[in-house]
């Protein structure tokens, strides 16, 4: 019974009270907490009922595909460069958890790395090659952009560039980065002072953290450059901290509880070594997308200060939001102000990202918006402002999600009900007139200047 009611307490705490506190007036340690408390809840509910459970399932699958190939391209790469003989021991590290068996993996990994001849795969091979490994990176930016509430992925040619950035020089600058790093531990100099003190001992833990701050920095680089998304490398950087701790971590658990026990072998026998490493495969994954999670939350404390199932806006606050937003854009427009990023209107509305986004995609798909090329990318307004009725604006947000299946005849045709309706819209039309945006961009009471 103690237990069956601590847990009840434990929900109600979580779900409901934490999220009554105002920290709008509270001491900065307390709102900290409060704070640290909700994103610990919201992660959770991300892993219980959310999607990433599935999305690193689904990364998984796509990397037994295309690791071969992807390693395979990397190690040409490397080759060319003339660092390819480190990729050895970076597998053995990554597989480090797995024990022995990480061990026979990596051998088995490289033997068919080596067994593939590029020269011999031929034009239509070799595509498909490039399209197995750009597929994985595909599928982690639409990891990415769903934990990041981005609608909108990469342009086809915007694809082709990034990926095939990452794919010809990241494995060079990280691999790089690594071996700089073991060459420098290991010279003449290092080992003289490692026989010095104080200089010994803050060699000797030196050595172990350095692993710990190049994962961290992979994560960071990850959270920056894969989601379609201007990330703040504050925020980048603190995800990529408790990924790389939370890897690290992971992996010597995995290494004492799971993959040291003698259990697996007895039930899937030979089979165990391919359980293990879809295991650890998937944890590295789901590692990856929480920390994800922490970077969006950081980068937009707002979303900390709501309840997610809250962030659901009723259709008319979304109507008015519309009208807010086509203001401040066409405002900064008319009067050569900075145009306004997706960052500067949530910072300026003091509202969460989400409802904001999804106005702004409503806007842009009504043809009353356009994104600007910049990075972060700004809107602007489609056509001029003086073009732009009032009456469009509200169109276009209210009639969002409405098909071309002629629904409202087809079943909803009610002459009782449809009558009063078309009143409802007529008055509406009344109202509002031949009134455009111009005319509320520059009426004297609302000439007021935002930033």
């Amino acid at each position: 019974m103690r237990v069956a009611e601590f847990y009840r307490r434990a929900v109600r705490f979580f779900s409901e009270e934490l999220w009554r506190v105002d920290i709008t007036e509270k001491k900065r340690f307390y709102t900290f907490l409060v704070k640290t408390f909700r994103l610990l809840y919201l992660a959770f509910k991300e892993l219980t009922y959310g999607q990433l459970n599935y999305r690193a399932m689904g990364l998984v699958y796509t990397t037994i595909l295309s690791i071969v190939p992807l390693l395979a391209v990397t190690f040409s790469v490397l080759k060319a460069f003339g660092v390819y003989n480190i990729m050895t021991p970076i597998l053995l590290n990554i597989f480090a958890p797995l024990g022995e068996k990480g061990e026979e993996i990596t051998v088995r990994i490289i033997e068919f790395v080596d067994h593939i001849k590029v020269g011999v795969l031929g034009a239509l091979g070799l595509g498909l090659l490039i399209y197995t490994v750009v597929s994985l990176i595909q599928k982690i930016e639409d990891a990415f952009n769903y934990i990041w509430n981005v609608k909108r992925p990469r342009s086809l040619a915007r694809r082709f560039s990034d990926y095939m950035s990452v794919i010809l020089i990241g494995p060079v600058l990280i691999f790089s980065a690594m071996g700089v790093t073991a060459s420098v531990m290991s010279t003449s100099l290092m080992r003289r002072l490692g026989q010095i003190e104080p200089f010994g001992t803050i060699i000797l833990y030196s050595g172990k953290v350095v692993p710990y701050l190049l994962v961290c920095g992979a994560f960071t680089f990850a959270y920056i450059f894969i989601p379609n998304v201007k990330v703040k490398l504050k925020s980048a950087f603190v995800g990529g901290l408790v990924a790389g701790v939370m890897w690290e971590t992971t992996g010597w658990l995995f290494a004492s509880f799971v993959a040291g026990s003698s259990k697996y072998t007895a039930i899937y026998s030979s089979f165990a070594i391919l359980i293990l490493f879809f295991i650890w495969i998937y944890l590295s994954w789901l590692i990856l997308l929480i920390g994800a999670v922490i970077t969006y939350y950081h980068q937009y404390p707002q979303l900390l200060g709501v309840k997610k199932e809250l962030l659901m806006i009723s259709n008319r606050l979304k109507e008015r939001l519309g009208f807010v937003v086509m203001y401040l854009i066409a405002y900064n427009f008319h009067h050569n102000l900075h145009c306004w990023s997706i960052d500067g209107l949530v910072s300026r509305l003091g509202l969460p990202q989400p409802p904001v986004q999804d106005v702004i995609t409503l806007l842009e798909k009504g043809g009353l918006l356009v994104e600007t090329g910049d990075d972060p990318p700004c809107y602007l307004p489609a056509r001029d402002i003086e073009t732009i009725r009032l009456s469009d604006i509200l169109r276009v947000v209210r009639m969002a999600g409405e098909d071309t299946m002629h629904v409202e005849k087809r079943y909803l045709n009610i002459p009782e009900v449809m009558s009063i309706l078309d009143e409802l819209d007529h008055s509406s039309e009344q109202v509002l007139g031949n009134r455009t945006l111009k005319d509320l961009v520059v009426k004297p009471s609302t000439a007021v200047s935002f930033r």
